[in-house]
């Protein structure tokens, strides 16, 4: 399909972000005209890639970075706000299947369960607090919790295998996990982008700059990467969702809220199982804790995946330093995003963040045997033979301006936004895809208040999800629950 001149949004990333905001504004206007351009010549190759990240449903139910401890006691306000958010994306999947739009449910999400298991006195007394801290609300209620070896052998033999008994351990589980593939749930939501809304992905499409218009609010410069031709667009609004990719982009739009924004990559790599045998043995997903002084995307977990139609099994993640912005980016991303307004932000970060360091050289410097010697800490006798490693995506975490620190290193999301709503930009890494109905909802929010705020919107909303601007009670929840279970398939 040829360009137009003219476009009321621009999303810049074939990710599942554009995906999602693309759809959701179509199913509330189907006007509205948008343009979703590419770099790359597939959609789904960075971060939404089934290998790229870590395919778990995050909601929550494993994950112990969401309920820290303080005080002797264990708070789950974190762990809320995620499941609910995942909740919102499984409605807005189920509606579509129910729609008969998405197809095939089976082929991007299915059910495995979310466990919990760490060693040691201290952690084990950790996860009981949890436990009955998750008792009480009724969006974990359904959580079990143990310190019997047998129960655990029943849980995931494969950890279980060879392990001293007098070892001391504790493991919870919820039954409704999930696994996600996201590569191939973006391909499905593109793919009703194209079929139903006639908005197709321009791939090979590589966005140089976006500058604010005269007589439309922005224009953004382009290049087709196969025939290096340039071109200009305009639109009403833009949405940069291009990973990683992001803040360069975000750097070069004259707007003051992207003042003091920084970037720290981060790679990654997994340990993936070759021997058939032991993965037909394990269908679990088992996160642990990270190691005292370790960030959040240390945390080790051994996983079921289902990727492409077939069952693999996983360990990590194994964390490095690359200074590319995205898995296909160049090597100068990270000396680049280095600009005057950014460097106490970056320095500042950099220097109250000495252990992250550490940790990251530690993680380079290590061989494949070092990362083998990790995972014997869950698979007791798992051979060299039966592993290999492979590269998984590139995160760039959030360094922002902060007044006591000069800058703060942050993990998770955030949407910076212009004060008219015209251009919104997607940063950070983690939960990211598994949250993307709930931060999309958000962009529209900024960007196109009046579909949000019209009585055909609120109504059309509340028909695709249900929980937003709802206040969630333990009726509507397992209602809601029982629903996208069936549509789903789980």
């Amino acid at each position: 399909m040829k360009l137009k001149k003219e476009y009321d949004l621009i999303c810049v990333g074939g990710g599942i972000m554009s995906a999602t905001l693309a759809l959701i504004t179509k199913l509330l206007d189907s006007k509205v005209d948008i343009l979703i351009l590419e770099r790359l010549d597939k959609v789904a190759q960075e971060s939404s890639a089934a290998w790229n990240n870590a395919g778990t449903g995050h909601s929550a139910l494993c994950e112990l970075n969401y309920c820290p401890e303080e005080n002797g006691k264990v708070s789950i306000k974190k762990a809320i706000d995620i499941c609910t958010q995942f909740e919102i994306s499984k409605q807005f999947w189920s509606y579509l299947v129910d729609k008969k739009l998405l197809e095939n449910p089976d082929e991007f999400i299915a059910s495995v369960k979310h466990h919990s298991w760490v060693l040691g006195k201290e952690n084990a007394d950790y996860l009981e607090k949890r436990f009955k801290s998750f008792q009480e609300h009724f969006m974990f209620d359904s959580i079990e919790f143990t310190r019997e070896i047998d129960t655990m052998k029943d849980w995931f033999p494969l950890i279980m295998n060879d392990r001293n008994e007098s070892e001391i351990m504790a493991a919870s589980r919820i039954d409704r996990g999930t696994e996600v593939n996201y590569g191939s749930l973006t391909e499905k939501l593109f793919h009703i982008l194209e079929t139903e809304f006639n908005t197709p992905v321009h791939c090979n499409m590589e966005v140089l700059d976006i500058d604010p218009d005269t007589d439309i609010a922005w224009t953004v410069e382009a290049k087709n990467l196969k025939t290096k031709e340039k071109c200009q667009i305009d639109a009403e609004h833009v949405f940069i969702g291009a990973g990683g990719g992001s803040l360069l982009l975000l750097q070069k739009v004259e707007i003051d809220e992207k003042e003091g924004y920084g970037g720290f990559p981060v790679s990654g790599e997994w340990l993936v199982c070759k021997n058939e045998e032991i993965i037909k043995q394990y269908n679990a997903k088992v996160y642990s804790k990270a190691g005292i002084g370790d960030p959040p995307m240390s945390t080790p977990h051994l996983d079921t995946r289902y990727i492409d139609g077939k069952k693999q099994l996983m360990f990590g993640p194994f964390a490095g330093f690359s200074p590319k912005f995205l898995k296909e980016g160049s090597n100068f991303d990270l000396f680049k995003s280095i600009q005057f307004d950014n460097i106490p932000s970056m320095f500042g970060a950099f220097w109250h963040n000495l252990p992250l360091t550490k940790y990251l050289i530690e993680q380079v410097l290590m061989s494949k045997e070092d990362r083998m010697d990790s995972l014997r800490k869950f698979v007791k006798k798992a051979k060299d033979e039966d592993w290999e490693v492979v590269k998984a995506g590139q995160r760039v975490q959030i360094i922002k301006k902060d007044e006591f620190e000069g800058g703060k290193l942050q993990f998770g999301t955030e949407v910076i936004s212009s004060k008219d709503g015209s251009i919104t930009c997607l940063l950070g890494a983690s939960p990211g895809a598994s949250t993307a109905t709930s931060i999309m909802l958000e962009v529209i929010e900024k960007a196109f208040p009046e579909l949000i705020n019209s009585k055909k919107g609120k109504e059309k909303l509340k028909e695709m999800i249900p929980f937003y601007n709802a206040e969630i009670t333990k009726k509507l929840f397992y209602k809601e629950l029982k629903k996208s279970k069936v549509s789903l398939k789980l």
